[in-house]
């Protein structure tokens, strides 16, 4: 195999998962959606706090977000980009969630996704994700209604 084909085999993995995160997350499949992430996982969320480590604490903030919504969960991720070597690759690409809180509230926002892979026990397991949000310079509030 060149290391062209292997790059691209890498890149056609890593995109897998994220295609199967996503399907187990519309289906609130949370065993599915933890499925690849390693156990030490270090995670700089949105919600607080600042960041969080290890599978457990990922999967409990996972657990609460699902509590908050009711009915269906959309999804949608753009401008997918993955860099893959032999043992250790990123992505990042923006995703929009799409739900709406036992409050009534819709959530509709974009945000955006950078995560690391590393191979473990020659699995790609996702070790590191951060997601953001812009924020407006003047009022220091998060940018929400931003649109890809």
């Amino acid at each position: 195999m060149t290391a062209r084909a292997g790059k691209a085999t890498q890149e056609t993995l890593i995109r897998r998962l994220t295609e199967d995160w996503a399907k187990a997350l519309r289906a609130r499949d949370l065993d599915g959606m933890m499925a690849n992430y390693a156990p030490d996982i270090q995670v700089f969320g949105i919600a607080p706090p600042l960041k969080y480590k290890g599978l457990e604490a990922h999967r409990k903030q996972w657990e609460q977000r699902f509590a908050s919504l009711q009915g269906p969960i959309g999804y949608e991720s753009r401008d997918l980009s993955i860099s893959a070597a032999d043992d250790m690759a990123f992505s990042h690409h923006l995703d929009r969630i799409i739900g709406t809180m036992k409050n009534g509230e819709t959530m509709n926002s974009w945000v955006r996704v950078t995560v690391c892979y590393r191979k473990i026990d020659h699995e790609w397991k996702i070790t590191h994700e951060h997601v953001s949000v812009p924020f407006d310079m003047e009022t220091g509030k998060a940018a929400l209604d931003l649109e890809p």
